[in-house]
């Protein structure tokens, strides 16, 4: 039985659909990765998760248990803010002993003067705060319990708020975009550390976020969703390697994959010079070949490949992006080269612009990914 299954989930605000339909399963113990584009629905879905808003239809169920009428403080589904949501007031071992509170004491042992004068109440403060301690110590904060959140790092920030969520033990753990707002070290580093307490804590995981290399470095399994629909969802290897739409092929990968607009005429494509084997199903008409920039190679001689000219040229370090225009339709094509392979290249140079057809991808006039003939021989390696 899956931890989570969402069936149909929609949303919409004002009459502008938000979620249209979403359905997935997450399995004990797994981080599912949510990643698109700003506005696609991805902290809808979660907020709808955890209660604080409500779907216009569909279910939700935490294991066999039907979460729709279930009120958000009774769901236990945990949720971490990008803004991380701590109170400025409390110090980080108030904040993180918050739920417990709320979760263990009475209302009337919660007053400030009379609730220490009730039966029970110093035995279970006394074991909030042994919670809040063995939490602390395991994400390394025990040091901080004492200051207030005007007093921290962000990433210190984070980590109090990551234990506010864990320490109330959830069946569910929702994490909306919470290294949003590190320095770009800081979040490389986050990264690790929220894998690895993930899987010592089990607890199955959504994680929004709209940053790729988050979601494909972290997850187990990455949910693409780009305009309220769910295009894919898969293991981060397939969703880079093998999408099954163009707009999951362009949100993915960085640089983007370069897309090519040719033709099919009864099954194969062409396009100047490129010759792909038969596709599965016979098609003609126009369709669009992508190629990822890493399968793209430029011959400084021009003698071989397509005619074209470099743009510009970055360079990254282990790597240069090389943008370069083909001459016959003014495309762009992006070619990611190692150093030693654009020593000689310069801004302005023209060059061939070589192409590998056995790695090109088709997708059809909507958009959906036409498949290569099982067996059928590229020819030739390059062009």
């Amino acid at each position: 039985m899956s931890a989570l299954s969402l069936r149909g989930v929609k949303k919409s605000f004002g009459g502008n659909a938000i979620l249209n339909g979403i359905s997935l399963d997450v399995e004990p113990g797994e981080l599912i990765a949510l990643v698109g584009p700003s506005g696609c629905g991805k902290s809808t879905l979660l907020r709808i998760l955890a209660g604080l808003d409500h779907a216009d239809s569909g279910e939700i169920f935490v294991g066999d248990r039907d979460m729709s009428p279930v009120a958000a403080a009774d769901r236990n589904i945990a949720m971490v803010f990008q803004s991380y949501a701590l109170y400025p007031h409390l110090t980080a071992g108030q904040n993180i002993a918050v739920p417990l509170a709320m979760k263990r004491l009475s209302r009337s042992q919660r007053l400030p003067l009379v609730g220490s004068l009730l039966p029970g109440q110093k035995e279970i403060r006394t074991g909030i705060a042994r919670d809040v301690r063995e939490m602390a110590g395991l994400l390394k904060i025990d040091h901080l319990l004492d200051r207030k959140p005007g007093q921290m790092s962000g990433g210190q920030r984070q980590r109090v708020a990551l234990a506010r969520a864990m320490v109330r033990h959830p069946s569910i753990f929702l994490m909306d975009e919470p290294l949003s707002n590190l320095d770009a070290n800081l979040r490389v580093h986050a990264r690790g550390e929220i894998v690895e307490l993930h899987r010592r804590a089990g607890v199955p995981t959504l994680y929004v976020t709209h940053d790729q290399a988050e979601a494909l470095s972290m997850a187990d399994r990455v949910a693409v969703m780009i305009g309220g629909n769910l295009l894919q969802l898969a293991a981060p290897d397939v969703i880079y390697n093998d999408p099954a739409h163009i707009e999951v092929a362009r949100f993915v990968g960085q640089p983007r994959i370069n897309i090519i607009q040719a033709q099919a005429e009864s099954g194969r494509v062409g396009f100047e010079g490129i010759r792909l084997a038969l596709l599965e199903k016979v098609a003609t008409g126009p369709v669009s070949l992508g190629i990822r920039p890493e399968f793209v190679r430029l011959s400084p001689s021009g003698r071989s490949g397509l005619a074209g000219r470099i743009e510009r040229l970055e360079f990254l370090g282990s790597e240069v992006i090389a943008h370069c225009r083909l001459d016959a339709s003014g495309d762009i094509i992006v070619a990611k080269l190692a150093p030693h392979e654009a020593r000689d290249l310069i801004a302005g140079m023209k060059v061939g612009i070589l192409l590998a057809p056995e790695q090109a991808m088709v997708f059809g006039p909507e958009g959906k990914r036409l498949r290569i003939a099982a067996g059928a021989r590229q020819e030739p390696a390059y062009v």
